[in-house]
C-alpha cells in the first residue's frame, strides 16, 4: 500500500509539472506572437506589458482612457531644445502676384543685394542698438531689469496680438538676385504678405504654449491714416480679450533704391532667413502720450538679445529713436520689421518662426 501510495503522489507531481510546462509554453508562445503587433504601435512599451495580461487574444493600453492634450490644454514649454521647422514646400498661389520666373518681355532687369547688417551702434551683451535720441541711457541696466508684465501660464485667453499696420506689405516670390520693373510689393494675396509671416509667428507661440491671436484686417488701402485704423484694431482686440499682455505690429522694410535692392539676410542651420529690425520708440517731454517707452525699450531689448544669442546676425541694430507709432497701447507693446521687400516670402516666414522661439523663451523663463 505504500509504494501504491508513493506512485500516486509521483502521479500528481508529474502532472503538475507538465501542466505548468503547458501554460507557461503557452504564455511565452503568446507574447512572441504579439510583439512584432506591439512594435508597430507608436506605444510599443505599453502594448508589450499589456499583452501580459490579456486573456482572449487581443490587446489593448491599459490607460487607453488617456487623450491627447489639444494645444489650448498644453503646458507652456519653457524652452525650446529644437529649431522652430518652417512648413516645407508650401504650394502659393501666384496667379494673383507677381512671378520671378514668368514672362518678363520688356521689362527691364534690375539688381537684388544680399547684405549681413549688424555690430554698429552701441553693443549691449550680445546685439547692438542704434540710438538716435541722443540719450545716455543704461541701456545693460534696463536689459538686466524684470519685465514690467508677465504672461499668466494658467489661463487659456489670448494674451500675445499680432496684427499688421500695412497690411499688405509684401516680398519677393523667389530667393533670386533680380527683379523686374513689373514688380510692386505690395498686395492682398496672403501667401507673399506680412500677414504669411504673422501666421508662423502665431504659430509658434501658439506652440509653445502661449495664446496668441492674429488680427489680418487690412488697414492700407491708403496709406494715409493707416496708423489710425490699425490702433482701433488693437483696442477692440484689448476690449475683447483683456488678458493681452504683449502687441506687435508686424511689418517688412525696404532699403535700396529702384534699380538695386538691398535684402537683409542670415544664415541658421544652413537656411537663409531674413534679418528682423526690432524699433522701440522714445518720448521723454510727454508729447507723444507715450509714458511706458522705457518699459517697452525693456521688452524690446530682451527679444533682441534672446534672438541673437539664439541664431547670431538674426537682428539688425535696434532702432531707437523719438516716435511712438502705436507702442503706446501697452508696455509690451513693439513695431518688428521682418526683412525687406527684395527678400524672399520663405526667407520672412522661417524668420517669423525664429522670432515667434525667441519671443517665447523671453516670456516663460
Amino acid at each position: 500500500m505504500k509504494s501504491e501510495g508513493t506512485s500516486k503522489k509521483k502521479l500528481k507531481k508529474a502532472l503538475k509539472i507538465s501542466t505548468a510546462v503547458v501554460l507557461l509554453t503557452t504564455a511565452v508562445l503568446s507574447v512572441i506572437y504579439r510583439l512584432p503587433l506591439c512594435f508597430e504601435s507608436q506605444n510599443p512599451a505599453a502594448l508589450a506589458a499589456a499583452a501580459f495580461t490579456l486573456t482572449n487574444g487581443e490587446y489593448k493600453l491599459e490607460n487607453s482612457k488617456a487623450e491627447k492634450p489639444t494645444a489650448s490644454d498644453q503646458k507652456p514649454i519653457e524652452s525650446a531644445d529644437t529649431e522652430p521647422v518652417a512648413e516645407k514646400n508650401h504650394k502659393r498661389d501666384k496667379s494673383t502676384y507677381y512671378d520671378s520666373y514668368g514672362n518678363h518681355d520688356g521689362d527691364n532687369k534690375y539688381t537684388v543685394e544680399e547684405r549681413t547688417i549688424g555690430d554698429t551702434g552701441t553693443q549691449v551683451d550680445n546685439c547692438f542698438v542704434k540710438n538716435k535720441t541722443g540719450l545716455s541711457l543704461d541701456f545693460d541696466g534696463l536689459l538686466s531689469a524684470k519685465l514690467p508684465f508677465s504672461i499668466d501660464k494658467g489661463i487659456n485667453s489670448p494674451q500675445v496680438l499680432i496684427y499688421h499696420t500695412h497690411t499688405s506689405e509684401a516680398y519677393l516670390d523667389e530667393d533670386v538676385d533680380f527683379f523686374y520693373d513689373s514688380f510692386y510689393s505690395r498686395t492682398n494675396n496672403n501667401d507673399f504678405n506680412v500677414v504669411a509671416v504673422g501666421d508662423a509667428l502665431t504659430e509658434q507661440l501658439n506652440k509653445r504654449g502661449i495664446k496668441t491671436v492674429h488680427d489680418t484686417t487690412i488697414h492700407d488701402e491708403s496709406y494715409n491714416g493707416s496708423y489710425d485704423r490699425s490702433v482701433d484694431t488693437v483696442y477692440k482686440n484689448l476690449e475683447k480679450y483683456p488678458d493681452i499682455k504683449v502687441v506687435i505690429d508686424l511689418h517688412r522694410d525696404a532699403i535700396g533704391t529702384d534699380e538695386n535692392k538691398v535684402k537683409p539676410v542670415f544664415t541658421y542651420n544652413g537656411k537663409k532667413g531674413a534679418q528682423i529690425m526690432i524699433l522701440a520708440g522714445c518720448d521723454t517731454d510727454g508729447e507723444r502720450g507715450f509714458d511706458c517707452w522705457e518699459e517697452n525699450l525693456n521688452f524690446a531689448l530682451k527679444i533682441q538679445d534672446k534672438a541673437e544669442t539664439l541664431y547670431p546676425d538674426m537682428t539688425r541694430p535696434l532702432n531707437f529713436d523719438y516716435f511712438a507709432y502705436n507702442e503706446y497701447v501697452c508696455n509690451g507693446s513693439l513695431l518688428i520689421e521682418v526683412g525687406t521687400e527684395s527678400n524672399s516670402i520663405d526667407e520672412a516666414t522661417y524668420s517669423g518662426s525664429l522670432l515667434g522661439n525667441a519671443i517665447a523663451d523671453v516670456l516663460l523663463n
